[in-house]
């Protein structure tokens, strides 16, 4: 089922983006991240972030991020975010002319942690998959939006009631660049129990 945008809410608007039923865009402004605590000791939670509320137990979202990010940190992907200290997010972050990192942050209760992989710098286009099953959370990627490959699988402590999730676009350095935001899907949860 595809997404209704129209159900969507800002937490931090940015100045400029693009909210269509098929399409959603995000020009990131400079400054702008989400981060607490863990080694580099600083607190961020100014990124915009763009979601939807459910109490629904088990689905999976899925969507298409297309970018043309060029500094270091520049970033855009799938986001739960309950509040500043308790919320998960998968993105491609760049790095350099060679290399970016895709990865995964949750942060639970305040402190925050980043699992990545090092991927080519000329990627500029990935499929996210987010899905539930109570309080526990499956991140996946794709790049060609049907190879599911886990990233990680968390649970959120606070994540067991009605939660929020999304998309999300950051420039944590001197930097903007858009992000586009496209076939947003909502299904039923296609992360299996384990037996």
């Amino acid at each position: 089922m595809t997404l209704n945008t129209s159900e969507l809410q800002w937490t931090r608007a940015p100045k400029a983006y693009d909210v269509r039923p098929d399409r959603i865009s995000i020009v990131t402004e400079p400054g702008t991240d989400l981060w607490q605590r863990t080694y580099y000791g600083f607190q961020n939670d100014n990124a915009p972030v763009l979601q939807m509320k459910t109490t629904e137990q088990y689905f999976s979202f899925t969507v298409k991020t297309s970018f043309d990010s060029k500094r270091r940190f520049d970033q855009c992907g799938v986001i739960l975010y309950l509040d500043s200290e308790n919320w998960l997010k998968a993105s491609i972050e760049y790095e350099n002319e060679r290399f970016q990192r895709l990865g995964s942050v949750v942060t639970n209760h305040g402190y925050s942690d980043w699992a990545t992989t090092d991927i080519d710098a000329s990627v500029r286009e990935m499929w996210y998959r987010l899905s539930r099953r109570g309080s526990d959370y499956c991140l996946e990627c794709a790049q060609n939006g049907t190879d599911f490959r886990q990233m990680r699988i968390c649970h959120l402590w606070e994540g067991a009631g009605e939660i929020q999730f999304g998309v999300y676009a950051c420039s944590p350095e001197e930097s903007s660049f858009e992000a586009v935001f496209t076939d947003l899907e909502l299904t039923k949860c296609k992360w299996m129990p384990h037996l």
